[in-house]
């Protein structure tokens, strides 16, 4: 087949070619020169952008540094400012990759990336895509992604699609009825992987378990199923591979930086250590040895249009004990900090620690399609559910219950069976909000 896909990032200036020779020389460096490796490019990218970025010198405040600990945590709050305030010397908007976060986490920002930059970031997504024998310009996704429902915005989404060689399946509607119509989808065409918001795909496998149909009877060139942008539970995988009859793949990544974890062959959340420096801090930005949990800060390497150095994204993580600095093991994703449910007693716990709770009852006997839970008081939660029949007031307080075990006692639940749950302009399904400040 044309390798279309290519061909369209070079015509738009990004040196794919340069950047996945790059690539594939950052993956030579053997294990024991690795730590002189990310030394080297940490020390390069602070001094760059430290003589070219205003921005970044302003936000130090000095000129030089004596460790890397003592380097500042950048937050999105310091994005909140015209790109054009942010760009490094020497470049401009037009001559730069410029897009905006999702606003997943609250806060929204345009940000950039030098093309050279951008072009390595595609040369990880390909070589971590080829561990499942995905190949860009030949394979056919199957999309379960928003689109932006304005005219130009919607017909330049098509365009990529078109040059992605990708189907897209709009996810804004998952009734019963849309749903046959994506499986007849999958009857007519001859797709490779499935790629998309985790909570849709979990939708369209729980419709096959109610058909009694696992998809690569009806669609038997399929591969694999990548997740992304959204927590996948243990049970919804386990759930995906039995109804897709393929392995499911999870990818963790943000926009404005790369892959930062995509799962390999081997089950292992593997680690972007390539064009990345992840760490994981405590409250006062300490490292954490690995095995704890932490927020998650991340640096990138190689974007000289636009800082991001020890840039903390809003996630909790844990690296696996037997990580290492070329590849380390993401042991956990436990949300973002934004998420995290204050209570009356004091006790702070991560919001998914509710939904998990939550979900372990609700679902068991398929009639809940999906939900979210509202933190509306510091003791007080809504529960939105999507299902045929409503739940029992057995169900009701069997999830009392068992929240009161896991969390405490003496909280207020309100259940409220809806025609469909709100997503976000993009698509995505918050699992949980605390609306408490």
């Amino acid at each position: 087949m044309f390798n279309l896909f290519n061909l369209s990032l070079r015509l738009n200036g990004f040196p794919m070619k340069g950047a996945t020779a790059e690539f594939e020389k950052i993956k030579l460096i053997s294990e024991g020169k690795y730590e002189e490796y990310l030394n080297q490019k940490k020390k390069e990218i602070v001094a760059y952008h430290l003589k070219n970025n205003k921005s970044y010198q302003d936000f130090i405040g000095k000129t030089s540094y004596a460790n890397w600990e003592e380097l500042p945590i950048m937050t999105k709050k310091e994005f909140q400012k015209p790109l054009s305030e942010r760009l490094s010397d020497g470049f401009t908007i037009k001559s730069v990759y410029v897009n905006k976060t999702s606003g997943s986490s609250g806060d929204p920002f345009i940000f950039a990336k030098d093309k050279f930059c951008h072009a390595l970031t595609w040369a990880n997504i390909v070589s971590r895509f080829d561990w499942f024998n995905i190949d860009f310009n030949s394979s056919l996704q199957a999309r379960f992604y928003g689109i932006p429902l304005d005219f130009i915005g919607n017909k330049k989404e098509r365009i990529k699609d078109v040059l992605s060689n990708r189907y897209r399946f709009t996810i804004f509607d998952l009734s019963d009825a849309v749903l046959e119509k994506v499986l007849i989808t999958f009857q007519k065409k001859k797709f490779d992987y499935i790629n998309g918001y985790t909570s849709s795909i979990v939708l369209f496998a729980k419709f096959l378990q109610k058909k009694n149909i696992v998809l690569t009877t009806v669609c038997p060139t399929l591969k694999c199923c990548i997740v992304t942008s959204e927590m996948l539970f243990e049970e919804d995988k386990i759930l995906l591979e039995k109804q897709f009859g393929v392995p499911v793949v999870n990818e963790y990544g943000a926009s404005e930086l790369d892959l930062i974890a995509f799962q390999n062959p081997n089950d292992e959340w593997q680690v972007n250590a390539e064009t990345l420096f992840v760490e994981i801090l405590d409250s006062n930005n300490n490292p954490l040895p690995n095995g704890k949990e932490g927020r998650i800060v991340i640096t990138s390497l190689y974007n000289k249009a636009h800082p991001f150095i020890r840039y903390d994204i809003g996630d909790i993580g844990i690296l696996d004990e037997k990580s290492t600095l070329k590849k380390p093991i993401l042991k956990k994703l436990i949300g973002r900090t934004n998420d995290i449910a204050i209570l009356p007693s004091g006790k702070k716990s991560p919001g998914l620690t509710f939904y998990y709770v939550t979900k372990s009852i609700i679902e068991d006997d398929g009639n809940v399609k999906e939900f979210v839970i509202k933190q509306t008081k510091i003791d007080t939660f809504g529960i939105e559910y999507v299902s045929e029949l409503e739940l029992t007031l057995i169900q009701i307080q069997q999830i009392e219950k068992a929240i009161a075990t896991y969390l405490e006692s003496g909280l207020t639940f309100t259940f409220t069976r809806k025609e469909k749950l709100e997503r976000s302009k993009s698509g995505k399904l918050k699992q949980f909000v605390s609306l408490v400040k």
